[in-house]
């Protein structure tokens, strides 16, 4: 076959699944069918969003290895984007809510979706600690940042938001796949695994992995850090083909991106992490053309 012909063929199988996916997401729009389970009216001290975690994906790997907390139970997601949870989860919260609130955040959208002054003690740590090799921020300056926080704000509440196992991956070169490796495009990962040119089981792989690389420094929160109910769960999920639809596109209804872990465990400070003392640089990066360029390095369309 020409090159011609191969690459007709291609945007004609493109096309298709672009029509599939869009009758898909309108079909299982979100609000028509699940309702969502309460966040911050459960009950919690300390609570661990891990973005963009399936729960099938949690039981797999916490089944499999060897942490100090259980799989635990399953909870459906408000949202099925980080932008929709955090304007259902933190929007639609009392000034007196949000107040008894620390929240530590490795997600960007922050500074475009939520007010974070209503919070009683705040930390946008994807500002002052992105790592522009990974095109992501690793799971350490967070559990650094979330120590601090829980042994420092003056609130009765922690909310930690950790940006994996959300793709690009963490672990290095050797152990995976390089970021540049995913392709230029945003969303690349979903695409390329769409047209066949990366397995399931390769991208599946790597999912995994980067879910234990955070689970990790989980566990290393959960020991220095103080709280009689901490909550391990996900703002929402990801979709590998189920219904036509991969990644996870907003306002869709599906088990794949509305189910998430949510695991009750505790916690308690044993004082084995030094987190330092956080100072951030002196200039505090909010421009908007650094906020689009980490949103697109995540794989969002800005």
């Amino acid at each position: 076959m020409s090159d011609l012909a191969a690459a007709v063929r291609s945007l004609r199988y493109a096309g298709l699944d672009a029509v599939r996916e869009f009758v898909s997401r309108t079909y299982y729009a979100v609000g028509s069918r699940t309702d969502p389970d309460p966040v911050l009216d459960a009950d919690w001290d300390l609570l661990v969003v891990l973005d963009a975690c399936r729960a099938d994906v949690f039981a797999d790997v916490v089944g499999d290895g060897d942490y100090s907390f259980d799989v635990g139970d399953t909870a459906t997601s408000p949202a099925s984007t980080s932008t929709e949870w955090l304007e259902s989860v933190f929007g639609a919260a009392t000034d007196d809510e949000l107040a008894d609130v620390a929240y530590v955040t490795g997600n960007p959208y922050t500074t475009r979706t939520i007010d974070t002054d209503r919070f009683g003690y705040v930390d946008e740590v994807w500002k002052h600690a992105w790592d522009d090799d990974t095109g992501t921020i690793p799971p350490r300056p967070l559990t650094d940042a979330a120590i601090r926080a829980g042994r420092e704000a003056d609130t009765e509440r922690l909310v930690v938001h950790y940006m994996q196992p959300h793709f690009p991956t963490v672990f290095g070169d050797d152990d995976g796949i390089a970021l540049d490796d995913w392709g230029d495009q945003p969303m690349s990962v979903w695409e390329e695994l769409r047209f066949g040119k990366r397995s399931e089981a390769d991208v599946w792989a790597d999912y995994e992995r980067n879910l234990e690389a955070v689970l990790e420094d989980v566990e290393l929160l959960l020991s220095n850090v103080d709280a009689d109910t901490a909550v391990l769960t996900a703002d929402h999920g990801n979709a590998f083909g189920e219904h036509h639809i991969y990644g996870h596109p907003g306002g869709v209804d599906i088990p794949a991106l509305r189910e998430v872990p949510w695991c009750v465990t505790s916690a308690t400070d044993e004082q084995t992490r030094d987190p330092g003392d956080g100072a951030a640089p002196a200039t505090d990066e909010t421009d908007a053309d650094v906020v689009d360029e980490r949103l697109e390095s995540l794989g969002y369309k800005t």
